[in-house]
């Protein structure tokens, strides 16, 4: 099989590419680009699980980011089992087609316990006194210690959280690359965060992200012009656009005020508890689930949703599978924005008795998807509890503030314009608009 190459540029779509994306702009007007229509959700684990199997939701089951757990009674998100998604991988097709081919996936989600050849994916370490040292897991696991001691620790806080900057994306390049020259992998599935922090902090808005623009630019062409000394096929995509927002809605709030909400107390703070709640939500950027425990309020529960500003669909179950989302997993009722909402996972009503996590970077413990952990409320304090890191002291690192509004871009719904639809640029002539279960198709071909 033909050496391929998928690079993933996360956000990347018509709208930001121009002036400050020469490379990729010179590097568009050589090949060929086509707009992918987005898909529900258009979120980061569905879209790539679709990538991926060339399955809708509906059929590999990764129907957002997380989801609850209707056994444990728990709402779990970033999961990272690659056996959650239940369908054929491309890579294990291509096995049983080849049995020299081998897989590389840097970074791309469910990589723990895959049948890819090589992976390598955030993966911190938790210690008994509640620190968290960055780091990352490997299979082979001497892979990651061979790549830490070339590149320096993974720099997990420069990943995600008020300090994401362009250092992982460029760590996770030249980590690609080095796999690269140490194995020579068939397909090599690339995974570049760095437009997700600053699309969604400030919106496509030119005067405030050029630079970043700059910099994935410069990651981007140092990735192909290796692969193409490789004489790979590169494949450039991306999983959604990021298109401006300025209404979040706070939809378990709503709740809580009509008597659906189950809260603990807990040392004072207060807890969500869906397992004891009537009906609930799962909030997963422009996407909600709602999990109805209590079937006699359904019908208060559609009235209720029905009146809020700025939800554009309703789905029950039925209507979910005209939208390929519709799965065991799925909220009794999905929930779309329009498009200039999103929703929050918020569900307190005074932020003095917020749970201790909403200030903290804690992206499994929130009961929803928060991007507002990109900001800081203070440099200062955070200096703080940093100087209390390195004397020993414990610490809690709640520097995260609790003002939705600070978001300015969003994605996760169909009905966007074309200039925020997704991409893939390659060598092959495409038609002018695809599916997301097409690009399975366009990866497999590649690979032929």
């Amino acid at each position: 099989m033909k050496k391929t190459v998928v690079i993933d540029v996360v956000g990347l779509s018509l709208s930001i590419i121009g002036e400050h994306t020469p490379f990729l702009k010179d590097y568009i007007s050589k090949n060929n680009l086509s707009s992918i229509d987005p898909m529900l959700p258009a979120v980061t684990t569905a879209v790539q699980s679709t990538y991926v199997t060339g399955k809708w939701p509906s059929e590999h089951g990764i129907v957002g980011n997380g989801w609850y757990d209707r056994e444990d009674c728990e709402i779990k998100f970033w999961k990272q089992s690659n056996k959650l998604v239940h369908a054929e991988k491309i890579w294990e097709r291509a096995k049983k087609v080849d049995t020299a081919f081998t897989c590389a996936k840097m970074f791309w989600w469910y990589n723990m316990y895959s049948s890819a050849d090589f992976a390598v994916t955030p993966r911190p370490n938790y210690l008994a006194d509640g620190r968290k040292i960055p780091d990352c897991y490997s299979h082979p696991a001497e892979l990651r210690d061979k790549l830490q001691k070339e590149l320096g620790q993974f720099p997990l806080f420069q990943f995600w959280g008020p300090g994401a900057n362009i250092k992982s994306t460029q760590w996770i390049a030249d980590a690609s690359i080095l796999t690269d020259q140490w194995h020579d992998p068939t397909l090599s599935l690339i995974y570049l965060p760095h437009l997700d922090y600053c699309l969604q902090k400030f919106g496509p808005d030119i005067s405030k992200i050029g630079e970043e623009l700059k910099a994935i630019d410069a990651v981007i062409a140092q990735l192909v012009s290796y692969f193409e000394k490789r004489n790979a096929q590169i494949i450039i995509l991306s999983e959604y656009g990021i298109a401006p927002v300025n209404n979040p809605i706070h939809l378990n709030r709503l709740f809580r005020k009509n008597d659906l909400l189950q809260i603990r107390v807990e040392r004072g703070l207060e807890l969500l508890d869906p397992g004891a709640s009537k009906a609930f939500v799962v909030a997963d950027h422009q996407v909600a689930h709602v999990y109805i425990n209590d079937p006699s309020v359904t019908n208060k529960v559609k009235s209720i949703l029905e009146k809020v500003q700025g939800i554009e669909l309703i789905m029950d179950k039925t209507a979910q599978q005209n939208y390929h989302i519709g799965n065991a997993r799925s909220g009794d009722l999905v929930l779309m924005a329009d498009a200039e909402s999103w929703f929050t996972y918020y569900f307190w009503l005074d932020d003095a008795v917020a749970p201790d996590y909403a200030r903290a970077v804690d992206i499994h413990k929130k009961p929803g998807y928060d991007p507002v952990e990109m900001f800081m409320t203070s440099k200062l304090r955070a200096g703080y509890k940093l100087l209390r890191k390195k004397i020993g002291l414990r610490y809690v690192m709640d520097v995260i503030p609790l003002d939705a509004t600070l978001i300015k871009g969003s994605h996760g719904r169909v009905a966007t314009p074309s200039e925020f639809h997704p991409v893939i640029i390659s060598g092959e002539s495409l038609n002018k608009n695809i599916s997301a279960t097409d690009v399975y198709n366009v990866i497999w071909d590649s690979l032929n």
